[in-house]
C-alpha cells in the first residue's frame, strides 16, 4: 500500500490530534469531506488504520515495570501453543517471532520488581517455553512511534521553481 502526501497529511492530523472529526478534517486539510471519508475508508481497508481505539498508558493504569523477555521454545511444535498460552497472560502486551539466540521477543508489564517475578513465572509455566532470558526497561528514550513513517512512506513534495523561458512548456 502506498500512501500520497493528502494521506499523509490525514495521518499526521489524526496523530496529533486523534479526536477530530471528518468535517473538521477536511475543513483542515482543503478538501472535501468525502475526499477524506474515502481516504480514512481505504486506510482502514488497506490495514494502514488499524484502530481508532485510544493509546493507553501501562503504568498510569498502575504497572509501572516494563521487560522483555526473550524465550527459547521447544522446536518442532510450532509457535501456536506458545501464543495461546502468552494471549491468557494479561501483563504480556506484545509477542515477536525473531532471529537470533531466541525465537520469541516478548514486551510484559508488572506493578513492582516483585509482580515482574511472577509473571515471568507465568510465561516459562508454558509447556513449550524452554528458557527465558528478561530486561527490565529503566526508561523510555523513544516512545512508539510512526509517524516518522508516514512522511517516509508519502513521496517527497515536489519542487516546482520558475520555468525556464528559454524551454516551451510540456503538455
Amino acid at each position: 500500500m502506498s500512501i500520497d502526501r493528502l494521506d499523509a497529511a490525514l495521518l499526521d492530523l489524526l496523530h496529533a490530534e486523534p479526536k477530530v472529526g471528518v468535517l473538521e478534517a477536511s475543513r483542515r486539510l482543503g478538501v472535501a469531506r468525502g475526499t477524506v471519508q474515502a481516504r480514512l475508508d481505504r486506510l482502514e481497508r488497506t490495514g494502514v488504520i488499524t484502530s481508532s481505539a485510544p493509546t493507553l498508558d501501562p503504568e498510569a493504569l498502575g504497572f509501572p515495570v516494563v521487560a522483555f523477555a526473550t524465550l527459547e521454545i521447544a522446536q518442532g511444535n510450532g509457535h501456536a501453543g506458545v501464543v495461546e498460552h502468552l494471549t491468557a497472560i494479561p501483563e504480556v502486551l506484545e509477542a515477536h517471532t525473531i532471529t537470533g539466540a531466541g525465537d520469541v521477543l516478548v514486551r510484559v508489564v508488572a506493578r513492582t520488581h516483585a509482580d515482574l517475578q511472577r509473571v515471568i513465572n507465568s510465561i516459562v509455566d508454558g509447556h513449550n517455553v524452554l528458557r527465558s532470558s528478561t530486561v527490565i526497561a529503566t526508561q523510555t528514550q523513544i516512545a512508539l512511534r510512526h509517524d516518522q513513517l508516514v512522511r517516509a512512506a508519502a513521496p517527497p513534495p515536489t519542487v516546482s521553481g520558475p520555468r525556464d523561458s528559454t524551454r516551451p512548456a510540456e503538455n
